[in-house]
């Protein structure tokens, strides 16, 4: 995968900054973004599709509760996200096919784990070459 996030520096939890040519693009990427961070998503198959839509009161809301619906999949359902194709997007609401692996322990290894996406420091917005988000994952 090609990373289009950083990490940025934080006391006790991750941080990253990512990146995208529009609004579908950065959404790909920071959900990309999160799962590369919990495990190998070279080592994912996708196995099932999964359909998410998700609604904020503005674009850092959408963000905060896009990324919290991707990462209940692994939370609650024990599926890893490997691919994502963006369906619709605006300011306020977001669809997306997601392509998922379930979990298995003796195949796929737990990098890190991730608890939370926090509304702390979060940002989406515009920028000079597309558009950027800054989220903070509580671990």
């Amino acid at each position: 995968m090609t990373k289009n996030y950083t990490l940025l520096d934080h006391t006790a939890d991750l941080r990253i900054c990512v990146s995208g040519a529009d609004p579908a693009d950065l959404f790909k990427n920071a959900g990309l973004a999160l799962f590369d961070l919990i495990t190998q998503p070279d080592r994912l198959k996708p196995r099932e599709v999964i359909e998410v839509a998700v609604t904020g009161d503005d674009p850092a809301d959408l963000m905060v509760n896009y990324l919290r619906e991707l990462l209940y999949l692994w939370t609650g359902k024990e599926k890893l996200v490997n691919m994502i194709e963006i369906q619709q997007i605006s300011e306020t609401s977001v669809s997306a096919r997601v392509s998922t692996d379930r979990y298995r322990p003796e195949h796929h290894e737990i990098l890190q784990e991730i608890k939370a996406v926090t509304y702390h420091q979060i940002d989406v917005s515009r920028t000079a070459s597309g558009w950027q988000a800054t989220v903070v994952f509580d671990i």
